[in-house]
């Protein structure tokens, strides 16, 4: 496990598009960081509308699915609640920064 775990937190379209960016550019610095996605409001529609190579890293809030009427047919893995993913992962040491 790697001492590098960093938490991008994505709230719409734009900035799952940094989200990604940030992710691919990190982990091409640091392989052996761990990355994950957190996406909830806009950007879960983005999410799901368009796959990306980073999917494997992202976590949707199923709150923003059901609010929006969404599904997730492709199977990506959801959290209950992004805020509860963001304030856990934090607590456990995760370093939080806001796409």
């Amino acid at each position: 496990m790697s001492d590098l775990r960093v938490l991008l937190h994505a709230p719409t379209a734009e900035s799952l598009s940094r989200a990604r960016r940030n992710a691919r550019n990190l982990q091409r610095a640091r392989p052996e960081a761990e990355v994950l996605i957190v996406a909830n409001g806009g950007a879960v529609a983005a999410a799901l509308a368009e796959p990306d190579d980073t999917d494997d890293r992202l976590r949707l809030c199923r709150n923003s699915l059901v609010a929006q009427g969404l599904d997730n047919p492709k199977g990506l893995t959801e959290v209950e609640a992004a805020v509860v993913t963001l304030a856990e992962l934090q607590t456990d040491g995760w370093a939080y920064i806001r796409a």
